[in-house]
């Protein structure tokens, strides 16, 4: 089987069931970007050398997928496939809290940086949101199972915590932000 099929050489492309869309259609659009993001965990996942991180990012990464299958897959009724749901969710909560147990409690705002692990969880935070916002842009237009809100919510949260504390293993200071006077 060839890598191009040429069938999107029209900027439409297939949903999983065989319903044509627009590459540019908001649940296109949704599941992009949770690529995009899966791409930027996998770039931070390649600067880790800590099993823990290893083990929740690889855990995330095969979620995400999962997540963004679901947002490619509608069924007759217009409700996706339900993968990603509150058990996924009650998992990243409590990695959460395994990883901020260690940290000083924040009293600043952070700035993305320290090293170069954190400056990629940082950037795959920012990833992160920017996929929690267009799969809210494509609930306000179909169906989308709330849980998938939800689960990104936190995996931003997770993110930003993974990137407190590989600084913290690094002995490297969270980069505070000092507003201008």
């Amino acid at each position: 089987m060839k890598l191009y099929t040429r069938r999107g050489d029209d900027g439409s492309t297939d949903l999983f069931g065989g319903k044509r869309v627009g590459k540019d259609n908001l649940r296109v659009h949704a599941y992009g970007t949770v690529d995009e993001l899966n791409n930027a965990i996998g770039l931070a996942l390649s600067a880790s050398d800590y099993e823990l991180f290893k083990s929740i990012l690889s855990g995330v990464q095969n979620c995400l997928f999962d997540l963004g299958a679901q947002l490619a897959n509608v069924n007759e009724d217009g409700c996706a496939e339900v993968r990603v749901g509150p058990e996924q969710v009650v998992l990243l909560e409590q990695q959460i809290d395994e990883i901020c147990e260690p940290l000083a409690p924040l009293k600043q705002f952070i700035l993305p940086g320290g090293t170069d692990l954190a400056s990629r969880l940082h950037l795959a935070r920012g990833v992160c949101r920017k996929a929690e916002r267009a799969v809210v842009a494509l609930q306000r237009e179909e169906h989308v199972n709330e849980h998938l809100i939800v689960y990104l919510n936190r995996l931003s949260d997770l993110l930003f915590a993974l990137a407190r504390r590989a600084n913290q293993l690094a002995g490297v200071e969270d980069v505070v932000w000092r507003p201008r006077p």
